[in-house]
């Protein structure tokens, strides 16, 4: 490991910190959606283009040239420029009077947001070595769960006791704190040069121009076929989340000081102890098989989608929240295994925009289409079942387990087929 174990853990709290922050922000529209709703008066098919498309386009877009420039600067400082840029605007949807201010907020979130997990992703890969890397991504991982949970607790009484414009205000300027403490304690690790496995096609490259890099990421099979089982995984992820709590409140009777308490429960322990679980099992088992990278997630979707079926017909908000409790442990295992893998396919100095391409598909297919397509078929199935309208675009959402899970069999057909190729080869 580069550097002392101590400074090493501490550059971990810190990144994962900032991810907590940054999941936190994100979803606090979602978190808050049936007061938003009753303020603005949007429909649940704007609320999924304001948490997906709106958002997702400028974020996944943007990643690309930050995560080019990052691996040829300090991404430590592009790191905490973000950090206080999708803060201050979070801070400014709380002051949206209508949709469209709301909107233009939420798309400077995704602007300030691109410069956060990619340059962290590869900070990490910077700072661990490979049979403890799983782990630590695992660990800076646990930011979107925690930042979940702690925005249904933290958000949803505030809301409750205040107003929902009040927890945009407190999250944005605790942000604009945390941008500034990462600048100071975050050190940049040396970039690592030797141990790692590197892509078919880029042995013994140096850095190399914007455009080559984009295609010879997405010329590689093994890293396509990765960012789109990813991409699956993530539309499931963000397609139940961002309407969760206005599912449970809306359709399961549940009351906003209830969500900020059990809801918030089911988020932070079942997602964490997932992600968690994940990472120290790949990191096990893809040391004697690399194809559990792919197995374990291929898995985890298909024992996830039962009880996803359950949650969304359970009749009330309890036996729902039990349901949901396996779906948040499983439906996250992708997360951890995906990124340690493309992070060990590349070179080091092509890490940061590695991981801004592999985000780029991932939360454009997960992101942007998840939630937009939850929302439309809500809109859409509202003529015939009223107030179920959520409970049937579910439904709708549940054949997307199958497609994530085939994509991830896939990769793990592929990376087979390279490690027999490699092993046939001559040295």
């Amino acid at each position: 490991m580069s550097g002392s174990a101590a400074s090493a853990r501490v550059t971990l709290a810190m990144l994962c910190f900032v991810y907590v922050l940054n999941f936190l922000d994100r979803q606090l529209i979602s978190i808050l959606a049936k007061p938003i709703q009753d303020s603005l008066r949007i429909t649940d098919g704007q609320l999924g283009l304001l948490t997906g498309f709106y958002f997702a386009l400028f974020y996944c877009l943007i990643a690309i040239p930050i995560g080019w420039l990052a691996d040829r600067t300090s991404r430590v400082k592009v790191l905490s420029i973000g950090c206080a840029l999708w803060s201050a605007a979070t801070a400014a949807c709380g002051l949206a009077g209508s949709y469209a201010q709301l909107a233009v907020a939420r798309m400077m979130v995704g602007v300030g947001e691109a410069g956060g997990v990619p340059p962290s992703y590869a900070i990490i890969s910077d700072t661990f070595p490979r049979e403890r890397r799983t782990t630590a991504m695992a660990i800076f991982n646990l930011g979107p769960p925690l930042g979940s949970a702690l925005g249904v607790a933290f958000g949803a009484s505030l809301a409750a006791a205040f107003d929902w414009r009040i927890p945009f205000y407190v999250i944005g300027a605790i942000g604009v704190v945390a941008a500034l403490a990462v600048y100071l304690i975050v050190r940049d690790p040396r970039r690592e040069r030797q141990g790692g496995l590197v892509a078919a096609g880029d042995r013994g490259a140096t850095a190399t121009g914007f455009l080559t890099t984009i295609v010879q990421f997405f010329a590689n099979p093994l890293l396509l076929t990765a960012s789109l089982a990813s991409g699956a995984g993530n539309f499931i992820t963000y397609g139940l989340l961002n309407f969760t709590v206005l599912f449970l409140m809306r359709e399961k009777g549940m009351e906003l000081g209830d969500v900020a308490i059990w809801y918030a429960l089911v988020v932070g322990i079942g997602m964490g102890a997932g992600i968690y679980t994940s990472g120290r099992l790949v990191d096990r088992l893809a040391a004697r098989r690399k194809a559990a990278y792919a197995t374990i997630p291929a898995l985890s979707l298909l024992l996830a989608l039962p009880f996803f079926l359950g949650f969304a017909w359970a009749p009330g908000w309890r036996l729902a929240l039990l349901f949901l409790c396996m779906p948040m442990f499983l439906n996250s295992f992708f997360l951890s295994a995906t990124v340690t893998f493309v992070q060990g396919e590349v070179q080091p100095e092509r890490r940061v925009i590695s991981g801004a391409l592999l985000l780029l598909v991932m939360n454009l297919i997960g992101l942007g289409l998840g939630p937009t397509y939850v929302g439309l078929a809500s809109d859409f199935f509202r003529p015939e079942y009223g107030a179920h309208a959520l409970q049937m675009a579910y439904f709708a959402l549940a054949p997307m387990y199958l497609i994530g899970a085939a994509l991830f069999l896939l990769l793990a057909r592929l990376i087979r087929r390279t490690e027999r190729l490699s092993e046939g080869s001559p040295s």
